[in-house]
């Protein structure tokens, strides 16, 4: 994720130079935790976390255990690992719809923190899961609010209930659970109004509303853009309301991800989900250690097979992995997997999620349609023979197939690279997959 590209940079940085000095002494260890801290801090991590997390890494990391240690460096690296999941909640937060029917889900946050977006992000994740969810239109204030719920209801193919913007808000949601009751409706998920800040008036509207409904959730919308200042949110958000969770928009901005690392810690109110791109089925439950592992450069496989399992149908992608282990992958298969990575979501953030692997590998390789297009119309245009082994395109065949195709020579070349690392990779998934599947993953920093 690009929320935490410059700190695993900064992080991963520290850490080589631990394992270059093999025994390590406690001003060693002292040194290398002021860098930590200089670049928690500068990722916009709240000040006291940044210190009660310093100060319990090294006290672990000044151990006697650490130091006599054959591997302190590796040693070190686990305290941290462990310590950044502990600092972002341990264990996925699920969803707590309680026992009654409708469960009642109410989205709060200030406004232009992705709110209503998060609302239909979060209706799609739902009915994917089997749920009958109804969105409800409580954002009165807001110009075209509603207008953009019923949009995103429609998109999902998802209900949602409004009275107009002349209704209270309290009124609309108490309505809203009768409607649901007599509509076979097992989730209520309700679109609450923001401001651009804290102010009373809104605080009151949202009490009002969570009195007449008493949900199961009260969920906090907010920007990981903003950094601190959503962190400040949060906390008076849950003063006023006792929220029960965040959902953390934005997380694949260009941001420095204080935000995701400060919350739990401040509020002890868990993250839920993370909002990481445009698309509404850009949500995905938040788990601490696999963010942890990401933040280290340690990847994320499981994210990584559960996106792919989601995306890829299991019979093609048996014979997928058969051609790559017996070396039998051609264009053709190329252009199909082009289009399941597609499905999966944005390259960089995919590569992340490979333990040891440059993400600068593949950064020319693009599915945006209308690469996919090109990519297409260069493919169809060769041979079956060249297809099936490109070793045999020579310059007079690539200029053939650039005019066939209506591109360049260049561009030709392009996709043969492309196709030549997508190779190595896909033979680096198939070699992870033996790796998980005899329990022997071995993590890049531990080799």
């Amino acid at each position: 994720m690009m929320a935490f590209e410059s700190l695993s940079e900064r992080l991963q940085g520290v850490f080589k130079k631990l394992r270059g000095k093999g025994k390590l002494t406690e001003k060693d260890i002292k040194e290398a935790m002021r860098e930590v801290k200089v670049a928690l801090l500068e990722a916009d991590v709240n000040f006291k976390v940044v210190k009660d997390f310093i100060n319990s890494v090294t006290e672990k990391a000044l151990g006697q255990e650490v130091m006599e240690s054959l591997t302190p460096a590796q040693q070190v690296i686990k305290i941290v690992h462990e310590e950044l999941i502990k600092l972002m909640g341990s264990v996925e937060s699920r969803l707590n719809l309680g026992s009654k029917v409708p469960a009642v889900i109410m989205m709060v946050g200030l406004q232009g923190s992705g709110k209503t977006t998060a609302c239909g992000k979060l209706a799609n994740l739902l009915k994917k899961q089997g749920k009958n969810p109804l969105l409800v239109a409580c954002d009165t204030v807001r110009p075209a609010a509603i207008k953009q719920l019923q949009v995103l209801g429609a998109n999902i193919n998802v209900p949602v209930f409004t009275m107009g913007d002349k209704v209270d808000t309290a009124d609309i949601a108490k309505a809203s659970i009768d409607y649901a009751k007599s509509h076979n409706v097992d989730v209520v998920i309700i679109d609450t109004a923001g401001r651009l800040h804290i102010d009373d008036e809104l605080m009151e509207e949202l009490v009002r509303i969570k009195e007449a409904v008493h949900p199961d959730e009260i969920l906090l919308v907010a920007d990981a853009m903003t950094g601190q200042d959503a962190v400040n949110v949060a906390s008076s958000f849950n003063e006023r309301l006792d929220i029960t969770g965040v959902i953390l928009t934005k997380l694949d901005g260009d941001t420095r991800g204080g935000a995701a690392l400060s919350i739990k810690a401040v509020t002890q109110k868990p993250i839920k989900y993370v909002g990481i791109g445009e698309k509404l089925g850009d949500i995905e439950p938040f788990y601490p250690d696999r963010m942890a592992s990401r933040i280290l450069g340690m990847g994320d496989v499981l994210t990584l097979i559960e996106k792919a399992q989601a995306a890829i149908d299991e019979k093609k992608a048996l014979e997928m992995g058969q051609k790559i282990l017996s070396k039998q992958f051609t264009l053709e298969d190329f252009l199909e997997q082009l289009r399941s990575l597609k499905n999966m979501g944005p390259l960089d953030q995919l590569l992340a999620m490979i333990p040891g692997v440059n993400k600068s590998v593949l950064k020319n390789v693009e599915v945006s349609e209308k690469d996919l297009k090109r990519i297409e119309a260069i493919i169809l245009s060769m041979t079956k023979e060249e297809r099936q082994n490109p070793s045999i395109i020579n310059g007079s065949r690539k200029r053939r197939i650039a005019r066939g195709s209506g591109t360049t020579i260049q561009e030709v070349n392009n996709l043969l690279k492309q196709f030549e690392e997508t190779k190595k990779m896909m033979k680096r998934f198939a070699d992870i997959d033996k790796d998980l599947k005899r329990g022997k993953l071995r993590l890049p920093f531990l080799q």
